[in-house]
């Protein structure tokens, strides 16, 4: 009888590891149809993915003929978790909707794949925490980089090493807008071809002020350095304020102006993390990283520079990320539970260069009291750039100074924004090396 039983045991795990991992998708956006088109267009993954149900608000007018019929539609996401599938997909987006929804599913041992970064950099320890008591996964390659699979290289192709950067161009919206202003597009112009290619939304403030990329990085520095950084604390600076004449200037330096996002952890663990523009050689990867891209370079203590560089942006690479999740949850090949992530503060910017575009309403002496604000603060300037042809009352020029320490520089500015000389506002970026 025992060995009956055993038998009989071995053989229900033997049929529960040969059965499809049933997926519900939360979510039939952009994103949400992609992932559903793929799991119902690659049928070769039948045998280990079965999509179950699709939930949206409003669901009658997302009905789609080619999804099978035995899958069901609903807009009462309760009802998908009391059907208890495997897993949830969820990319309705936002934070505190699918919070509820996601942790809930977690609590209940249902793993979950997300693409919704903004969620992860608000919320990432609960469910973390959640995901490791119940026992069940919780996935997230599609929320940094799109279809560059940048989280699972973490997670195990790197994962010998110990990281101590994470830098690069992680908002394909503000990369294109950027390449094409390097070309001689305004911004203006290029922020509306990227509205109308799809790459930016009507409403553009979370890409070109630098949240989008943020919560991106918080994401990154809890996976690279298992740190939990808010990205409240995040210094970011919006491209809003890069003109033409700023590449004219970039050009004269050996270099353009991408948006950056870097974080570093030192020995002791300490965070410093930024995204903004930034001036970047034109020999370095970022430079030559045009239009949409994602690109990020992880810096090892032992294994050096390893970069990754594809399609960031769209339905379609964002569901590869999210089906191959499901696919190694099906497969069980990726590490179990994500570590914790420990809250830490980020700590301040480490001293760099910095450029400083000037536009001024010409008379003697301003740049004598440009130098001497930041002699005060003990900044040395390197170098002063002015290109010709400009009006006397709006006239750009530009400083750039030694490496400082970013609160001095923050100190020598509140005192130089105050002069009544300034025709707009005074633009400040960092000077990055080569990668």
């Amino acid at each position: 009888m025992a060995g009956a039983a055993a038998g009989e045991r071995q053989s229900s795990t033997a049929a529960e590891a040969s059965s499809p991992l049933r997926v519900a998708v939360l979510g039939f956006g952009t994103v949400g149809q992609s992932v559903v088109r793929i799991l119902t267009e690659r049928t070769e993954l039948a045998s280990e993915l079965a999509l179950v149900a699709i939930f949206n608000r409003n669901v009658a007018r997302k009905r789609a003929d080619w999804v099978a019929p035995s899958v069901t539609w609903t807009d009462d996401a309760a009802a998908v978790l009391t059907a208890k599938p495997d897993v949830i997909v969820e990319t309705v987006g936002g934070v505190e909707l699918p919070y509820g929804w996601v942790s809930a599913a977690l609590a209940q041992g249902i793993s979950v794949v997300t693409a919704n970064k903004l969620l992860l950099a608000a919320h990432a320890p609960e469910l973390l925490a959640l995901a490791a008591a119940s026992g069940a996964r919780l996935r997230f390659e599609a929320a940094v980089a799109g279809g560059v699979p940048i989280i699972d290289a973490v997670r195990t192709g790197l994962a010998g090493d110990t990281f101590t950067r994470v830098v690069g161009i992680l908002n394909g919206t503000c990369n294109y807008i950027l390449s094409r202003m390097t070309g001689g597009d305004s911004m203006s112009d290029a922020l509306g071809e990227a509205q109308r290619l799809g790459f930016a939304e009507a409403d553009p403030t979370s890409d070109v002020d630098g949240h989008d990329a943020a919560a991106k990085l918080a994401v990154l520095v809890g996976v690279a350095f298992k740190r939990y950084i808010r990205t409240s604390e995040i210094s970011t600076g919006s491209i809003r304020r890069i003109d033409a004449i700023d590449f004219r200037y970039a050009k004269r330096l050996g270099g353009t102006i991408r948006q950056i996002s870097m974080a570093e952890c030192d020995a002791s663990g300490a965070v410093r993390a930024f995204v903004g523009p930034a001036l970047v050689p034109d020999s370095s990867n970022y430079a030559r990283n045009t239009g949409p891209q994602n690109l990020v370079t992880l810096t090892g203590r032992f294994g050096g520079n390893t970069t990754f560089s594809g399609q960031g942006a769209g339905g379609y690479p964002t569901a590869v990320a999210v089906v191959s999740d499901l696919v190694a949850l099906a497969r069980q090949t990726r590490s179990g539970a994500e570590p914790a992530w420990t809250p830490t503060s980020v700590s301040a910017a480490p001293m760099r260069p910095y450029y400083i575009r000037f536009s001024v309403k010409d008379r003697p002496g301003i740049l004598a009291s440009i130098t001497v604000a930041l002699a005060r603060h003990g900044i040395n300037v390197d170098a002063v750039l002015q290109e010709s042809g400009f009006p006397k009352d709006h006239l750009p020029f530009v400083v750039t100074v030694e490496p400082c320490e970013a609160t001095a520089l923050a100190g020598a500015m509140r005192e130089i924004d105050a002069e009544d000389f300034h025709a707009e506002p005074v633009l400040v970026m960092p000077v990055l090396p080569g990668e």
